[in-house]
C-alpha cells in the first residue's frame, strides 16, 4: 500500500478529457458510417423489388433517428424520446401507407444506440421506461406494420430485438463501469483523507507539544538560570520553524504539484528526533537501531518513524515522571519490530477522543502488522509494533 496518492495534475486531466473526446468522436463516426451502410443496403434492394419511391420513407426515418442518436450525449432523455417518436411514426406510416416493414435496420440501430445512452446516463426509472418503450417499438413494430403480402416480418422483429439487446446491454455495462470507477474514486479519496488526518495529527501534535514543553521549560529557566533563557527561546523558534516546514510538506500533498516533498520521515532521522526530545524533556533516551535499513520500503520506514514520533509525544504528555525512555528498532528476515517503553510509575491516563493510538494502529494494520500498547511490568508503558518486511 502506498502511503500517499499523488493528486491528478491539470495536464493529466486535460489528457484524459482529450482521450474521452477522441473515443466519443470515433464512436459517432462508426455510428454514422454504420447507419449509412444500412440505409444504402436497405434502400437499394427495396427500390429494385418494390419500385417507385417506396424506399424513401424508410430511408428518411432511419436517417432522422441515426442523426438524433448522434446528439444523445447532449440530451439523453430528449433524444431518446425523439427517437421513439420517429420509430412510432415510421411504423404508423408503413401501416397506413403500405410501405415496407418498419423499423428498418438503420432505424433499429439508431433506436438501440439511443436506448443504450438512456440506460447509461439517465436515472433508473426514466431509463427503464424508455428502454421498455423502445423494446415494444422494435418487437411489435414489424408485426404491426407488415401487410398481408409482406414477408419476413418476424425475422425483422427478431433482428430489431437483438439490436435492442445489444444497445441496452452495452449501456448497462458502461453504467456499471462508471459506478465502479466512482466507487474506486471514493475509496481513494477516503484513503487520502485518512492519510492526511494521520499526518496532520502526527506532525502537528508532535511539534506543538515540543513548543509547549520548551515554553514551559523557558519559564523555569527564566526564574532559575536567566542566562540560558535565550537558548530556550532559540529552541522554541527552531521547533516553530520545523512545524511550519512540516505543515508546508503536508499542504504540498493537497496542491496540484508532482514534486511535493513527502511529509514522512525515515529511520535515519530517528537520531535527530530523539535529540530534540532529550533537549526538550531533559531526560535520557536509549536508542537502538539496526545496522542498515536500505532494503526497507518507503512506507515501512515512514511507519517506523511515525510510531516512534507519536510514542515520544505521548511520553511527553502523559509520562512526566518517566526517567528513562527506550526506543528499540530491530529487524529479522520476516519483519521489523519497533518498541518504545518508559519507566513512569504513575498510571497513564486514557483520554477519550484521542487519535494517536488510532493513527498508529491504522498505519500498522495497513501494512499487515500488529500493534500492542499498554502498561508493562513492573511499571511504565510500552508500545510494540511488528511490521512485515
Amino acid at each position: 500500500m502506498r502511503p500517499y496518492f499523488r493528486p491528478v495534475r491539470r495536464r493529466e486531466r486535460l489528457r484524459s478529457l482529450g482521450n474521452v473526446t477522441g473515443r466519443n468522436r470515433t464512436a459517432d463516426a462508426a455510428l454514422a458510417a454504420g447507419g449509412a451502410v444500412l440505409l444504402a443496403a436497405t434502400a437499394v434492394p427495396l427500390a429494385a423489388s418494390w419500385g417507385g419511391l417506396y424506399w424513401l420513407p424508410g430511408l428518411l426515418a432511419g436517417a432522422a433517428v441515426v442523426g438524433t442518436a448522434l446528439l444523445r450525449r447532449r440530451a439523453p432523455f430528449a433524444t431518446a424520446v425523439a427517437g421513439l417518436l420517429g420509430g412510432v411514426l415510421a411504423v404508423a406510416a408503413a401501416r397506413t401507407g403500405g410501405f415496407p416493414v418498419e423499423p428498418q435496420p438503420a432505424l433499429a440501430l439508431g433506436l438501440a444506440v439511443l436506448t443504450g445512452g438512456a440506460v447509461r446516463r439517465l436515472d433508473p426509472p426514466r431509463a427503464a421506461v424508455l428502454a421498455g418503450a423502445a423494446l415494444l417499438v422494435l418487437a411489435a413494430g414489424p408485426l404491426l406494420s407488415a401487410r398481408a403480402t409482406s414477408g419476413g416480418a418476424t425475422a425483422v422483429a427478431v433482428a430489431d430485438v437483438l439490436a435492442w439487446v445489444a444497445g441496452a446491454g452495452g449501456g448497462l455495462w458502461l453504467r456499471l463501469i462508471a459506478v465502479r470507477r466512482q466507487e474506486l474514486a471514493s475509496a481513494v479519496r477516503r484513503e487520502e483523507r485518512l492519510v492526511l488526518a494521520r499526518e496532520l495529527h502526527d506532525v502537528v501534535a508532535h511539534h506543538v507539544t515540543g513548543i509547549v514543553v520548551q515554553a514551559q521549560a523557558a519559564r523555569v529557566v527564566a526564574r532559575r538560570r536567566p542566562e540560558r533563557l535565550e537558548e530556550s527561546i532559540r529552541g522554541i523558534e527552531e521547533a516553530g520553524s520545523e512545524a511550519l516546514t512540516a505543515m508546508r510538506r503536508i499542504v504540498g500533498l493537497l496542491r496540484d504539484t508532482a514534486d511535493a516533498a513527502p511529509a514522512s520521515g525515515a529511520t535515519e532521522r530517528l537520531d535527530e528526533l530523539v535529540r530534540r526530545f532529550e533537549a526538550g524533556e531533559a531526560r535520557a533516551v536509549r536508542l537502538e537501531l539496526p545496522a542498515a535499513t536500505t532494503a526497507w520500503a518507503p512506507e515501512l520506514t515512514s511507519t517506523v518513524y511515525r510510531i516512534v514520533q507519536e510514542s515520544l509525544t505521548n511520553v511527553a504528555r502523559h509520562a512526566e515522571r518517566a526517567g528513562t525512555v527506550s526506543v528499540r528498532v530491530t529487524e529479522s528476515p520476516a519483519d521489523v519490530t519497533v518498541a518504545v517503553t518508559d519507566d513512569a510509575r504513575a498510571a497513564r491516563p486514557v483520554k477519550p477522543g484521542g487519535f494517536g493510538l488510532i493513527g498508529m494502529r491504522e498505519r500498522v494494520e495497513a501494512l499487515g502488522g500488529q500493534l500492542q500498547a499498554g502498561p508493562r511490568e513492573p511499571h511504565g508503558w510500552a508500545v510494540v509494533a511488528r511490521l512485515p518486511r
